[in-house]
């Protein structure tokens, strides 16, 4: 179809189908993402002890909801802890805009291949594109942003030297707690990069949507004009 063809050979492909692909590695590597941390107890009295106390937590990271007991070094008692903190909402933000730009992206594709005409009626379509494509932009590098700062929290709030200060065993000095390993973050930083080179991927196709406007066709239609003398 010459549709198709004109669309894989120019500027929409790479407009519309690298941001579909990107926006589902940030979505994918965030959204998807589930981790664990595991610490130690040992307790003077080896009996009460809990020497590998696994702790998970996911997206959206509502860690002030995930829950776990450990012991008190106390008999048999234990206590019910709370991870600190609620970092769902630049998450959330997150991943809904890399939904959206993956949905709008999609659309794009359609309107592109099956609808050029009615795209370029009225200069409509361009200017719409143009208008989505710097609110996208904009989008992009503030949840990004948001995310990084986000993620940066979830780790401190996960890191096992921290949590083990929320138990009252681990301030009796005779009973020692330590942290047996951390969760892994190589997907998550992954979601922040993915989420910046979005933005830089937006970014970067205003100028190429620009061209497609009137605006900028009227500008250089005026440019080229040249009053008799």
């Amino acid at each position: 179809d010459a549709a198709i063809c004109k669309f894989v050979s120019g500027f929409r492909f790479v407009h519309v189908i690298s941001p579909q692909l990107f926006a589902i590695f940030a979505f994918a590597t965030c959204g998807g993402y589930s981790g664990q941390l595991r610490v130690s107890v040992d307790c003077i009295n080896k009996s009460d002890s809990n020497l590998s106390i696994g702790i998970n937590f996911a997206y959206p990271f509502r860690l002030n909801r995930v829950e776990f007991d450990v012991p008190m070094c106390e008999g048999r008692r234990q206590e019910r802890l709370y991870l600190i903190g609620d970092f769902s909402s630049s998450a959330e933000f997150f991943v809904t805009i890399a939904v959206f730009s993956f949905l709008y992206s999609l659309l794009a594709t359609v309107v592109y291949i099956f609808f050029q005409n009615k795209y370029r009626e009225n200069n409509r379509g361009p200017l719409i594109d143009f208008i989505v494509t710097v609110v996208f932009s904009f989008m992009w590098l503030v949840s990004s942003s948001a995310w990084a700062k986000g993620l940066s929290d979830v780790k401190a709030a996960t890191d096992p030297d921290e949590v083990v200060l929320l138990m009252s065993a681990c301030k009796v000095q005779t009973n020692k707690c330590s942290s047996v390993y951390g969760p892994r973050w190589s997907g998550l930083n992954t979601s922040v990069v993915f989420g910046y080179l979005n933005f830089v991927l937006w970014a970067g196709n205003i100028w190429f949507v620009f061209k497609e406007t009137g605006w900028h066709k009227g500008g250089a239609a005026r440019s080229e004009w040249v009053p008799s003398q």
